[in-house]
């Protein structure tokens, strides 16, 4: 066969991934390790602000959260459990309210989060959504909670479901915080907890503990590098950006 009829391998053009034009090339610094690695950890007790999503006298996601302060004494936390009675709905009020200041404060104040809510028609409670509709993604250069470390638990009225965690994960990212991989969902609470309010030993019991441990490891182990961690490029670039800008406008004036 004449070599020049013979077929010809195909050509395929793969994109070097080391070379890119100057216009599409990261500005964006390599993530420093040493930046993860904190020299003095802090000593204190991990905080924890505590969230339930029902007003019942027998609310079992009340109760929930109460067992799950308890855990977190017990790991070593320090504890705060905010009581969403007389909590106006999101924007009836300005938000000065005692109850609102009190929730932010709390937020601020706390270096990890427990959300609890029942499941009513498949979804998590208005109670705890409008908790969550009152802490603000930044309150001047605040960010009530940003790089919190953040549990979710649900009740159930019925058989098992996971639509109430799901949703309060959502919430979570969207709030820039840092969920923890457990959850707890517990079926048929109404038979989970006695007259007292106290959950009875089961594998329910067993998964909260399960997840307040976690809790408790995680916000340990993020709390001193959460600035970091959550620190953002784009972030930074808009910062930049404004004060390029305004050292412009300066100039000019």
């Amino acid at each position: 066969m004449n070599a020049d009829c013979r077929p010809r391998p195909e050509k395929r053009f793969v994109r070097d991934p080391c070379r890119s034009s100057q216009r599409h090339r990261c500005p964006a610094a390599a993530p420093d390790l040493a930046r993860l690695a904190t020299a003095t950890p802090s000593a204190h007790p991990p905080r924890i602000l505590l969230l339930y999503g029902s007003l019942r006298d027998r609310s079992y996601s009340r109760f929930a959260t109460l067992e799950a302060q308890r855990l977190l004494e017990h790991f070593g936390a320090e504890t705060r459990v905010f009581d969403p009675r007389d909590l106006p709905l999101p924007d009836a009020v300005a938000a000065d309210h005692p109850k609102v200041r009190e929730l932010r404060d709390l937020s601020i104040w706390s270096e990890g989060q427990v959300w609890t809510s029942p499941e009513r028609h498949g979804a998590m409670s208005a109670v705890l959504k409008a908790q969550i509709d009152w802490i603000p993604l930044a309150t001047g250069a605040v960010r009530p909670t940003q790089g919190r470390t953040l549990a979710v638990m649900q009740v159930c009225g019925g058989s098992q479901s996971f639509n109430a965690v799901n949703q309060m994960r959502i919430l979570g990212r969207w709030m820039r915080m840092l969920t923890i991989p457990n959850q707890s969902s517990v079926a048929k609470a109404y038979e989970e907890f006695d007259e007292a309010g106290r959950m009875r030993p089961s594998s329910y019991y067993d998964r909260i503990v399960d997840v307040m441990e976690e809790l408790v490891k995680f916000t340990l182990l993020t709390r001193d590098v959460a600035p970091y961690l959550t620190d953002r490029y784009s972030e930074r670039k808009e910062t930049a950006d404004k004060l390029e800008a305004r050292l412009k406008l300066g100039a000019v004036r």
